[in-house]
């Protein structure tokens, strides 16, 4: 199965925003920013101060990731599908919902945090908002960085459920004793994946899930989500210096693949292995 990616927006403790706005993508530890909507949104959203930490994260990603594609703005409703994954989803919420029910029997309980407390709330949220009427569900996964989404969302457009999907992960920072070092990286990274670019859209290179559930870029293995985007991003940069430079049929032309820079013409062949 082969597809496009025309988008990419992230929150992270480093930096937020849409791909082409950036010249590196970095996921390190640290705090996340505050989120407003003015962040992500360009048009009033009364529902966003209500939201709990955990939708706005991955709201906020959705929104730069469907601006960064050109697929932010609306008139009718699309048949775009969202598919999440997360390690701890809306456990900060279960627990400050939690904090409400315990004084005076349950008397006080939130219902507006209570209204959060499933980790796939924040999808519901961005389907109402950019008018997203595929299928969409949130999986559960071992590592923040894992390529389940990814490949969930290659399975279901070869199966025919969408041609276009929004896929990503999203975590908040684990709240005691949940928290294990090296499972959990704070942060929403989402994808816009097409099976093939309209409106004369850019895309960042060509994405593939082949036998056994290895998942390409360009032709080269990735590892997690987060190389994935950073692949993207530097494909991004190369082709933005491609433009500016005007290159003359038959220079070489630079690829970018997981062992490093490749340098290809038109009668060679890229030096790493095909996809299986």
């Amino acid at each position: 199965m082969k597809a496009v990616i025309t988008g990419i927006g992230w929150v992270t403790p480093t930096s937020m925003g849409c791909g082409r706005d950036h010249d590196r993508f970095e996921w390190q530890a640290g705090k996340l920013p505050e989120i407003t909507r003015k962040e992500g949104f360009e048009k009033p959203y009364p529902h966003f101060g209500r939201l709990d930490r955990f939708s706005r994260l991955g709201l906020t990603a959705i929104a730069f990731a469907l601006k960064d594609a050109g697929l932010d703005r609306w008139q009718q409703k699309r048949p775009i599908g969202l598919v999440a994954s997360t390690v701890t989803g809306c456990l900060d919420t279960d627990i400050s919902y939690f904090d409400t029910v315990m004084p005076d029997g349950g008397r006080l309980a939130s219902p507006n945090l209570f209204a959060y407390t499933l980790p796939n709330s924040y999808l519901g949220e961005a389907a109402i908002y950019f008018g997203l009427t595929g299928p969409s569900f949130i999986i559960s996964q071992s590592k923040t960085s894992d390529l389940w989404c990814i490949r969930l969302s290659l399975s279901g457009m070869a199966d025919g459920q969408f041609k276009t999907v929004l896929s990503g992960v999203g975590d908040l920072n684990a709240p005691p004793p949940f928290e294990e070092s090296g499972r959990t990286a704070c942060g929403a990274l989402f994808f816009v994946i097409e099976k093939t670019v309209t409106e004369n859209r850019a895309a960042y290179g060509e994405l593939g899930l082949h036998p056994g559930g290895r998942v390409t870029f360009n032709g080269c293995g990735i590892a997690n989500t987060a190389m994935l985007a950073q692949m993207c991003v530097t494909a991004s940069v190369r082709q933005k210096k491609a433009l500016k430079m005007r290159p003359r049929p038959g220079n070489p032309v630079p690829e970018f693949c997981e062992n490093g820079p490749n340098v290809t013409t038109g009668s060679e062949q890229i030096s790493n292995q095909p996809a299986p």
